[in-house]
Protein backbone atom coordinates (compact mmCIF):
# COMPACT_ATOMS: atom_id res chain seq x y z
CA UNK A 1 0.00 0.00 0.00
CA UNK A 2 1.48 3.34 -1.04
CA UNK A 3 2.20 5.74 1.80
CA UNK A 4 0.01 8.86 1.77
CA UNK A 5 2.15 11.99 1.42
CA UNK A 6 1.75 14.73 4.01
CA UNK A 7 2.89 18.34 4.23
CA UNK A 8 5.85 17.06 6.27
CA UNK A 9 6.93 14.93 3.30
CA UNK A 10 6.81 17.96 0.98
CA UNK A 11 8.59 20.63 3.04
CA UNK A 12 10.44 18.45 5.55
CA UNK A 13 10.70 18.78 9.34
CA UNK A 14 11.42 21.81 11.47
CA UNK A 15 15.15 21.41 12.02
CA UNK A 16 18.29 22.95 13.42
CA UNK A 17 20.52 23.00 10.35
CA UNK A 18 20.38 23.61 6.59
CA UNK A 19 19.39 20.22 5.14
CA UNK A 20 16.63 17.72 5.83
CA UNK A 21 18.64 14.83 4.40
CA UNK A 22 22.05 15.74 5.79
CA UNK A 23 20.96 17.31 9.08
CA UNK A 24 17.52 16.08 10.18
CA UNK A 25 18.15 12.62 8.74
CA UNK A 26 21.50 12.47 10.48
CA UNK A 27 19.93 13.45 13.81
CA UNK A 28 17.28 10.78 13.52
CA UNK A 29 19.78 8.07 12.58
CA UNK A 30 21.74 9.09 15.68
CA UNK A 31 18.58 9.08 17.81
CA UNK A 32 17.52 5.62 16.69
CA UNK A 33 21.06 4.29 17.02
CA UNK A 34 21.38 5.60 20.56
CA UNK A 35 18.02 4.07 21.52
CA UNK A 36 18.99 0.75 20.00
CA UNK A 37 22.35 0.71 21.78
CA UNK A 38 20.39 1.36 24.95
CA UNK A 39 23.05 2.78 27.27
CA UNK A 40 25.44 5.69 27.57
CA UNK A 41 28.39 4.96 25.27
CA UNK A 42 32.01 5.48 26.25
CA UNK A 43 32.86 6.17 22.63
CA UNK A 44 31.19 6.27 19.24
CA UNK A 45 32.62 6.22 15.73
CA UNK A 46 30.71 7.42 12.67
CA UNK A 47 31.69 6.08 9.24
CA UNK A 48 30.06 8.40 6.68
CA UNK A 49 29.69 7.37 3.05
CA UNK A 50 29.35 9.14 -0.29
CA UNK A 51 27.31 12.39 -0.10
CA UNK A 52 27.28 12.25 3.69
CA UNK A 53 31.07 12.14 3.60
CA UNK A 54 31.55 14.83 0.98
CA UNK A 55 29.23 17.55 2.26
CA UNK A 56 28.47 16.41 5.80
CA UNK A 57 30.60 18.94 7.63
CA UNK A 58 29.12 21.92 5.81
CA UNK A 59 25.58 20.68 6.38
CA UNK A 60 26.10 19.77 10.01
CA UNK A 61 25.85 16.02 9.48
CA UNK A 62 28.66 15.39 11.96
CA UNK A 63 26.96 17.38 14.73
CA UNK A 64 23.56 15.97 13.78
CA UNK A 65 24.68 12.36 14.16
CA UNK A 66 26.38 13.02 17.48
CA UNK A 67 23.50 15.15 18.74
CA UNK A 68 21.08 12.34 17.96
CA UNK A 69 23.20 9.85 19.89
CA UNK A 70 23.16 12.32 22.79
CA UNK A 71 19.34 12.17 22.69
CA UNK A 72 18.48 15.43 20.89
CA UNK A 73 15.66 15.51 18.32
CA UNK A 74 15.77 17.56 15.12
CA UNK A 75 14.50 20.84 16.64
CA UNK A 76 16.82 20.86 19.66
CA UNK A 77 19.20 23.81 19.68
CA UNK A 78 21.75 21.76 21.66
CA UNK A 79 22.66 19.99 18.42
CA UNK A 80 24.97 22.88 17.49
CA UNK A 81 26.85 22.29 20.76
CA UNK A 82 27.02 18.50 20.36
CA UNK A 83 30.83 18.35 20.43
CA UNK A 84 31.06 20.29 23.66
CA UNK A 85 28.20 18.37 25.33
CA UNK A 86 29.72 15.01 24.38
CA UNK A 87 32.96 16.13 26.00
CA UNK A 88 31.13 17.18 29.15
CA UNK A 89 29.50 13.75 29.32
CA UNK A 90 32.79 11.96 28.80
CA UNK A 91 31.83 10.49 25.44
CA UNK A 92 34.65 10.22 22.89
CA UNK A 93 33.74 10.48 19.21
CA UNK A 94 35.42 10.25 15.83
CA UNK A 95 34.49 10.37 12.15
CA UNK A 96 35.69 8.51 9.08
CA UNK A 97 34.79 9.66 5.56
CA UNK A 98 34.51 7.01 2.86
CA UNK A 99 33.23 6.31 -0.65
CA UNK A 100 31.36 3.09 -1.42
CA UNK A 101 29.03 3.21 -4.42
CA UNK A 102 27.25 0.08 -3.21
CA UNK A 103 25.90 2.12 -0.31
CA UNK A 104 23.11 4.72 -0.29
CA UNK A 105 24.36 8.27 -1.03
CA UNK A 106 23.52 9.33 2.55
CA UNK A 107 24.70 6.32 4.52
CA UNK A 108 26.47 5.89 7.86
CA UNK A 109 27.71 3.19 10.21
CA UNK A 110 27.45 4.07 13.91
CA UNK A 111 29.89 2.00 15.98
CA UNK A 112 29.54 2.04 19.76
CA UNK A 113 32.22 1.18 22.34
CA UNK A 114 34.88 -0.11 19.95
CA UNK A 115 32.55 -2.46 18.12
CA UNK A 116 30.21 -3.64 20.89
CA UNK A 117 27.36 -2.67 18.58
CA UNK A 118 27.38 -1.49 14.95
CA UNK A 119 24.29 0.08 13.39
CA UNK A 120 23.95 1.08 9.73
CA UNK A 121 21.42 3.58 8.45
CA UNK A 122 20.45 5.73 5.49
CA UNK A 123 18.92 9.20 5.30
CA UNK A 124 16.39 8.85 2.49
CA UNK A 125 15.07 12.42 2.22
CA UNK A 126 12.77 14.92 3.97
CA UNK A 127 14.17 13.87 7.34
CA UNK A 128 13.13 10.24 6.89
CA UNK A 129 15.59 7.46 7.66
CA UNK A 130 16.01 3.70 7.60
CA UNK A 131 18.09 1.60 9.98
CA UNK A 132 18.97 -1.40 7.85
CA UNK A 133 21.58 -3.36 9.82
CA UNK A 134 22.31 -4.02 13.50
CA UNK A 135 25.38 -6.12 14.31
CA UNK A 136 25.25 -7.61 10.84
CA UNK A 137 21.55 -8.54 10.91
CA UNK A 138 19.15 -7.03 8.38
CA UNK A 139 16.41 -4.74 9.68
CA UNK A 140 14.01 -2.16 8.25
CA UNK A 141 13.37 0.44 10.96
CA UNK A 142 12.26 3.97 10.08
CA UNK A 143 10.94 5.30 13.39
CA UNK A 144 7.33 5.62 12.21
CA UNK A 145 6.15 2.73 14.39
CA UNK A 146 6.66 1.38 17.86
CA UNK A 147 9.39 -1.16 17.20
CA UNK A 148 10.50 -4.26 19.08
CA UNK A 149 14.06 -5.43 18.34
CA UNK A 150 15.20 -8.88 19.44
CA UNK A 151 18.34 -10.97 19.06
CA UNK A 152 17.81 -14.52 20.21
CA UNK A 153 18.79 -18.17 19.81
CA UNK A 154 17.56 -19.58 16.51
CA UNK A 155 15.33 -22.50 17.47
CA UNK A 156 11.82 -23.74 16.61
CA UNK A 157 8.98 -21.89 18.30
CA UNK A 158 10.77 -18.65 19.16
CA UNK A 159 8.85 -16.52 16.66
CA UNK A 160 5.57 -17.99 17.89
CA UNK A 161 6.43 -17.36 21.56
CA UNK A 162 7.11 -13.69 20.87
CA UNK A 163 4.20 -12.99 18.53
CA UNK A 164 1.74 -14.88 20.76
CA UNK A 165 2.61 -12.59 23.66
CA UNK A 166 2.07 -9.53 21.47
CA UNK A 167 -1.20 -10.65 19.93
CA UNK A 168 -2.48 -11.78 23.30
CA UNK A 169 -2.56 -8.10 24.26
CA UNK A 170 -4.52 -7.15 21.14
CA UNK A 171 -1.54 -5.23 19.76
CA UNK A 172 -1.44 -5.32 15.96
CA UNK A 173 1.80 -6.21 14.17
CA UNK A 174 2.25 -3.80 11.24
CA UNK A 175 5.30 -5.57 9.80
CA UNK A 176 7.93 -8.08 10.83
CA UNK A 177 11.40 -9.00 9.59
CA UNK A 178 13.54 -11.96 10.71
CA UNK A 179 17.17 -12.69 9.84
CA UNK A 180 19.90 -15.16 10.84
CA UNK A 181 23.47 -16.00 9.91
CA UNK A 182 23.54 -19.73 10.62
CA UNK A 183 20.88 -22.29 11.50
CA UNK A 184 20.68 -22.90 15.23
CA UNK A 185 22.91 -19.94 16.15
CA UNK A 186 21.73 -16.35 16.69
CA UNK A 187 18.84 -14.73 14.86
CA UNK A 188 17.05 -11.39 14.88
CA UNK A 189 13.51 -10.06 14.82
CA UNK A 190 12.32 -6.56 14.04
CA UNK A 191 8.61 -6.09 14.74
CA UNK A 192 6.78 -2.84 13.97
CA UNK A 193 3.63 -2.32 16.04
CA UNK A 194 0.57 -0.09 15.73
CA UNK A 195 0.54 0.66 19.47
CA UNK A 196 2.93 0.45 22.43
CA UNK A 197 3.54 -2.83 24.22
CA UNK A 198 2.50 -3.01 27.89
CA UNK A 199 5.40 -3.19 30.35
CA UNK A 200 4.05 -6.55 31.48
CA UNK A 201 4.79 -8.06 28.06
CA UNK A 202 8.30 -6.64 28.00
CA UNK A 203 8.94 -8.26 31.39
CA UNK A 204 7.66 -11.58 30.03
CA UNK A 205 10.03 -11.30 27.08
CA UNK A 206 12.95 -10.67 29.43
CA UNK A 207 12.08 -13.92 31.19
CA UNK A 208 12.84 -15.95 28.06
CA UNK A 209 16.45 -17.12 28.52
CA UNK A 210 17.08 -17.62 24.80
CA UNK A 211 16.55 -13.92 24.04
CA UNK A 212 19.88 -12.10 24.35
CA UNK A 213 18.90 -8.53 23.45
CA UNK A 214 15.58 -6.69 23.70
CA UNK A 215 14.97 -3.10 22.66
CA UNK A 216 11.57 -1.43 22.64
CA UNK A 217 11.83 1.75 20.53
CA UNK A 218 9.12 4.37 20.65
CA UNK A 219 7.92 5.94 17.42
CA UNK A 220 9.23 9.44 16.64
CA UNK A 221 5.79 10.89 17.32
CA UNK A 222 6.05 9.67 20.92
CA UNK A 223 9.38 11.45 21.42
CA UNK A 224 7.84 14.69 20.17
CA UNK A 225 4.86 14.63 22.58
Amino acid sequence: MEKTKTLFDVIGPVIIGPSSSHTAGAVRIGLLSGKIFGEKPDNVKFKLYNSFAKTGKGHGTDKGLLGGVLGFDVDNENIKNAFEIAGQRGIKYEYEYLEDLSRHPNSVDVIFNNGKMEISGDSVGAGEVCINRINGYNFNINGDYETLILIYKDKPGMVYRVTALIQGQDVNIASMHCDRHDKGKEASMGICLDSPLPEYILRKLHEIDEIYLIRNIEAFKQWQN
